[in-house]
């Protein structure tokens, strides 16, 4: 059955490729990007590759939360229904620190931008057909330091990139049990593969950017991923597996969430 597919940050890396994958199994995708002619290009290439011409796309900077509510407000004029999103849209190494917001960059990219598009757009994915959120994660998971989420404090882009990637994965958890209608499953989708903000950051790769694509893909639209909602799948070892011990804290997931939300509030 056709799906109608959202993958942010996917003119690049494992994004790009888990869209060709989808998009050579008939799927109706819209791709995102945050430089239109790249996005252009993106779209040209797929529809190419994949002989499907329902690939369309959305343009925005996720460093900005305007360029972020812009864009879930496209979303909602141009779709009228979402069955999967794929937050896939990171950062790791970045010339500026801090966004014109006053937040830490990976922090803002990684974390609180696909919380905020994901949130605008549930009442779109709640008419969805048997709709999967998948959050990208990391093996990389550091507990979460409110003055690093708020941007008052600068840390190392290591450090910075680890805590954004576990905020991802406790808010996964965190929507999972709001929304039990939906599948909500956070990923690492391997580590090192052979993307290009792999090679920025680290100057090398352990594993292909296929096997990235490949699990995103397969947890979009296998049937038998319905039950794990709510589930960190680790693809470093091709299971579902144990996440940071803070993920499992209800106390630390709520007080994530409402600091989450005064921080848009004040930037609104």
């Amino acid at each position: 059955m056709s799906k109608t597919i959202l993958i942010t940050g996917s003119t690049d890396g494992i994004g790009k490729l888990a869209a060709i994958q989808l998009a050579k199994q008939g799927h109706t995708l819209y791709i995102h990007g945050r430089n239109t002619t790249k996005v252009a290009e993106t779209i040209a290439t797929i529809k190419a590759e994949s002989h499907n011409d329902h690939i369309d796309g959305f343009v925005a900077d996720f460093s900005s939360m305007a360029a972020v509510r812009a864009m879930a407000s496209e979303v909602k004029e141009k779709l009228t229904t979402l069955d999967v999103l794929i937050n896939n849209a990171g950062v790791f190494k970045s010339r500026e620190l801090f966004t014109t917001d006053g937040l830490d960059m990976r922090m803002a990219v990684n974390y609180i931008a696909p919380y905020l598009l994901t949130t605008s757009l549930l009442d779109l994915l709640k008419k969805g057909e048997h709709t999967r959120i998948i959050n990208l994660s990391s093996a990389a998971q550091s507990s979460v330091i409110d003055s690093v989420l708020a941007g008052t404090k600068e840390e190392i882009q290591q450090e910075t990139y680890a805590q954004s990637k576990l905020a991802l994965l406790m808010w996964s958890f965190y929507l999972a049990l709001q929304e039990p209608a939906l599948t909500v499953i956070p990923v690492n989708p391997g580590s090192l593969l052979n993307t290009n903000m792999v090679k920025e950051a680290y100057g090398h790769h352990w594993s292909p950017a296929d096997k990235g694509a490949t699990i995103l893909q397969d947890l979009a639209t296998n049937p038998s991923y319905a039950s794990h909602s709510g589930d960190y799948f680790d693809n470093d070892k091709g299971s579902f597996g144990r996440a940071h011990t803070d993920a499992y804290s209800e106390q630390k997931r709520t007080h994530l969430i409402t600091t989450t939300q005064q921080i848009l509030k004040n930037i609104s």
